[in-house]
């Protein structure tokens, strides 16, 4: 690994290499334990192992109660902006621990014990991240469901859960309209096989609903009323490899796959993250700009930030439309952000919106050191512009819901190591990275592969799937024994150095060439007219596969977009070949995308394949899959 000087990454994970119990014993320390660890790696329990065996703790307490006690009571815990909205709201750690204690005692009155399953289906208002942290304090077990998902997908997320109760709200706010969770919740339990004992809803005056009789309860007189009679829930002892949270992973299709993250090993691993990986001290106020249904939300909106005993933003808005593309710089500025946590896909719509970045002037951003980008591949282009326009450095890493963390990253804490676009820079301490063939064999530096994590895998990533052992075994440790299969493709280089290329089936076979999609797409980002795209590959009888572009022009763009389809081509051809077959381009309006900002790629391609397909239940729009389908028939290809 070549690197400055003033990067401690080479011998950090050294260290960890030479002595992983060692290196994660000593990460440990930072956690307050009820009962310390018998043995921090157990290899004979769990299906590869697990973590912190014999300890037990509580992940309330460290989030909030210790930094109470350690007299930061009176420090911002949590900060709410709603531009949608209008309301604001600051939460100390001493208004945090006495609202987790009274919903606490609210939740146990309504019969949740130890170990229970919670679902909460709720918008990004700080009562969501109270009904998380409420759970933990209690030991239930919560599983979040992202607001606004469609009944039948909440539905399936009950029916596998079994939650003793559901957490909800009445609604969630759009930039351009109000969604009605209630009638979605109602109808999911109405599907269900599986019946909650009640649900607790939170009103919002944007969208009140009707409750239930003899099910529901309004969430504000609950907690009023057990205030009123001063109860509040002390925090209850868990053992470390006990469950945290259950959280199903997006896109599943038949029985949902519930990734389980435990106690112990995922304190660990987000504290240390915090620190050595995204270089934050306690106090500082850092900004994960994601939502609380996925899992940056769970990692970096609630959980990490809170151990570190730094201040989290929870915002209820969006990069673009609440109001303008000035949005994240309003919030940065107002509130002191000193590192933001982001998706490329929300740069990309700020950049379409505002090329120049006119509307960051006059803000006063001093405070902001870093912007962090995960959640699909950072095209180079996307960085240099940000790079240029926020003059901070931008930092791409990379990993997975079933994670929880970073598999690679650019440690900012211990040292930044030098940029290469593309690569999402370094395997963290914890992941031994390797690149394999179909039969598991390690290929030279540079040659495509599968990307795989040796087992074990480190604290803080899933021990396995919620009741489905033999599924988590088949999912991600048959194929490649010995390793966890991240289902992504890629290499490394020379100085050891990740560059994911896309999921393994985004590996597209061109006539016996295995191409990058990614790859094409890096190139097509790169013109100056385009403002994001997605390459697909597309039946062929000839070739197998050919790749198809889809392109979204920037905002203002004048020059007819068959010209520019046709500099793509050229382009393409240019940097990567004859061989990519390139010679596709189609322009549209937008791409369709999941609420989180992924691209749907497998969608269109099977609209392009003639395959039969369903509509993504986390989709955004899906306006914008009849408009793809719509442009695909005109050129003679859907």
């Amino acid at each position: 690994m070549s690197q400055t000087g003033t990067s401690r990454y080479a011998e950090t994970y050294a260290r960890w290499r030479t002595d992983p119990s060692a290196f994660w014993g000593e990460a440990a320390r930072d956690i307050d334990w009820i009962k310390p660890a018998d043995t921090v790696f157990d290899p004979d329990a769990g299906i590869y192992g697990r973590w912190f065996s014999g300890a037990s703790a509580n992940t309330c307490h460290n989030a909030v109660d210790r930094h109470v006690a350690a007299g930061r009571g009176a420090q911002a815990a949590l900060i709410y902006d709603s531009p949608v909205t209008g309301a604001k709201r600051t939460i100390t750690y001493a208004e945090l621990q006495d609202e987790t204690r009274v919903l606490g005692a609210v939740l146990a009155g309504m019969g949740v014990k130890k170990g229970d399953r919670v679902v909460i289906y709720m918008p990004m208002v700080s009562e969501a991240v109270i009904a998380m942290l409420a759970c933990a304090r209690i030991g239930a077990i919560h599983s979040v469901v992202f607001g606004g998902f469609a009944a039948k997908e909440l539905a399936t997320r009950i029916e596998d859960a079994e939650p003793k109760v559901i957490l909800a709200a009445s609604c969630g706010i759009e930039p351009s309209r109000v969604v009605a969770y209630k009638p979605l919740l109602d109808l999911a339990i109405t599907m269900s096989a599986f019946k909650p004992d009640g649900c607790l809803v939170l009103q919002r005056p944007e969208g009140p609903c009707t409750l239930v009789a003899d099910r529901d309860l309004d969430w504000a007189q609950a907690c009023a009323d057990a205030r009123a009679a001063g109860r509040g829930a002390d925090c209850v002892e868990v053992a470390a490899t006990d469950p945290l949270y259950v959280l199903y992973t997006s896109g599943t299709t038949g029985k949902p796959k519930g990734v389980v993250r435990d106690t112990g090993g995922h304190m660990v691993a987000l504290r240390w993250s915090m620190e050595n990986l995204y270089g934050i001290a306690p106090g500082e106020v850092f900004w994960a700009a994601s939502d609380i249904g996925w899992v940056v939300g769970h990692s970096y909106i609630v959980y990490a930030p809170l151990l570190m005993g730094c201040t989290s933003i929870v915002y209820e808005g969006k990069p673009v439309g609440t109001p303008d593309p000035g949005a994240f710089w309003r919030v940065i500025e107002e509130h002191g952000v000193v590192a933001l946590f982001t998706a490329p896909t929300a740069l990309r719509a700020i950049k379409k919106e505002d090329p120049d970045c006119t509307l960051k002037q006059g803000r006063d951003m001093s405070r902001f050191r870093t912007l962090f980008l995960a959640g699909e591949r950072a095209d180079p282009d996307t960085v240099k512009w940000a790079e240029e326009k926020l003059g901070v450095p931008v930092v791409d890493h990379w990993w997975q819901t079933e994670t929880g963390w970073a598999i690679a990253a650019n440690p900012v804490g211990l040292g930044l190591l030098p940029v290469k676009l593309g690569s999402p820079t370094a395997p963290m301490p914890g992941y031994d990275v390797q690149i394999v063939d179909e039969a598991a064999k390690p290929v030279p530096a540079g040659t495509m592969g599968s990307i795989v994590v040796k087992l074990p895998l480190p604290p803080g990533c899933l021990p396995t799937l919620w009741q489905q052992d033999e599924r988590f075994r088949e999912s991600y440790l048959a194929d490649y024994p010995g390793y966890y299969k991240t289902a992504d493709a890629g290499f490394m280089d020379d100085d050891g150095y990740v560059f994911v290329m896309g999921r393994t089936d985004d590996i597209i076979n061109v006539a016996g060439h295995r191409l990058s999609t990614g790859g094409m797409e890096e190139v097509i980002a790169s013109h100056p007219d385009v403002a994001e795209c997605a390459v697909i590959g597309v039946k062929d009888e000839l070739k197998g596969e050919v790749p198809c572009g889809f392109v979204v022009l920037k905002a203002g763009e004048r020059r007819a977009p068959d010209v520019i389809e046709k500099e793509l081509i050229g382009l393409v051809r240019d940097r990567i070949g004859p061989v990519a077959a390139f010679k596709l381009a189609i322009t549209v309006n937008r791409l369709p995308k999941t609420r989180s900002g992924k691209i749907l790629r497998g969608t269109m391609k099977k609209i392009a394949d003639h395959d039969a397909w369903s509509m993504p239940a986390t989709i955004d729009d899906p306006v914008v899959l009849e408009e793809i389908e719509g442009v695909l028939k005109e050129r003679g290809i859907a």
